[in-house]
């Protein structure tokens, strides 16, 4: 195994980075740097936890539609799923249904862009 590597940050591609900035920072995510007028910023969990930057790219569209043929899915933990669940759905952003697998609870949402992210108690 490689070693001296450390995951630093995950870029979502997306329409409309302000837009999607603003996004995640309902989700209580803070700008880092960068400027999403720009094409470009970087939001972090204000713990010191991961980074996700948001990058423009004229070759994804509008969105809405949930992404599911992707392979890969932000998640960010939540102690009570179902408390934020019932708070992000009051703000309208579409929500799936609740489930536990023994001691994790999760729940999969979709952002304006379609872009499927989870809520999880892992």
């Amino acid at each position: 195994m490689l070693g001296g590597m450390q995951l630093a940050q995950s870029i979502l591609f997306v329409h409309d980075a302000v837009r999607m900035q603003a996004f995640y920072e309902q989700l209580g995510l803070t700008v880092v740097d960068g400027d999403a007028k720009s094409g470009f910023v970087r939001l972090a969990d204000p713990s010191g936890g991961a980074v996700l930057a948001i990058h423009y790219t004229a070759a994804i569209g509008p969105g809405g539609t949930p992404r599911l043929d992707v392979p890969t899915k932000l998640c960010f933990h939540a102690d009570d799923v179902a408390a934020q669940r019932a708070q992000l759905v009051a703000a309208g952003v579409t929500a799936r249904e609740i489930h536990t697998y023994g001691s994790i609870t999760y729940c999969d949402f979709v952002d304006p862009e379609g872009n499927v992210f989870q809520l999880t108690t892992r």
